[in-house]
């Protein structure tokens, strides 16, 4: 099925797609349930697939699209990775191919980050992607060159 989508900068993927009253919808890869294919959820699973088949992350230790508390505000996460004692490891922040990843877009990640205390957050928009290891005592961060794996999170 043609999807119309951007080619990103992530592994090709074999998603699942359909059509249903019109809408297309992709197989979201961790809630196992058709999802409204708009550009982010294009990134989402594209990034959920190379997260689980190039570094590792097993799809049950993934948690997708939940609501936290933000300052009292409720908001949604997009992607967060569990190690397999079940501590929160890497929080991912998901936007469409045509959003810039400004400063902004990483300060929304920061801003979920106080309430969830995960130690490594990603950016993405499908063309580029930005990881940061955050020091919460010192509440800062230094960038990363590469998204560590699994096995290095897995502890």
């Amino acid at each position: 099925m043609k999807h119309e989508m951007p080619i990103l900068n992530l592994p090709m993927s074999t998603l699942e797609f359909s059509v249903v009253d019109n809408v297309k919808r992709v197989m979201c890869l961790v809630r196992k349930k058709w999802i409204v294919l708009t550009p982010e959820e294009w990134v989402r699973q594209h990034f959920i697939s190379y997260l689980n088949l190039e570094l590792g992350y097993p799809l049950s230790l993934m948690k997708v699209e939940k609501q936290i508390l933000v300052n009292g505000l409720k908001k949604r996460f997009d992607i967060v990775l569990y190690n397999s004692l079940g501590k929160m490891k890497v929080l991912v922040e998901c936007k469409a191919p045509a959003i810039s990843l400004s400063p902004a877009v990483f300060d929304q990640a920061a801003r979920y980050n106080i309430s969830l205390k995960v130690p490594i957050l990603i950016i993405t928009n499908g063309m580029n992607h930005f990881c940061a290891s955050v020091d919460l005592s010192k509440k800062s961060h230094s960038y990363l060159k590469n998204i560590p794996s699994y096995n290095e999170v897995n502890t």
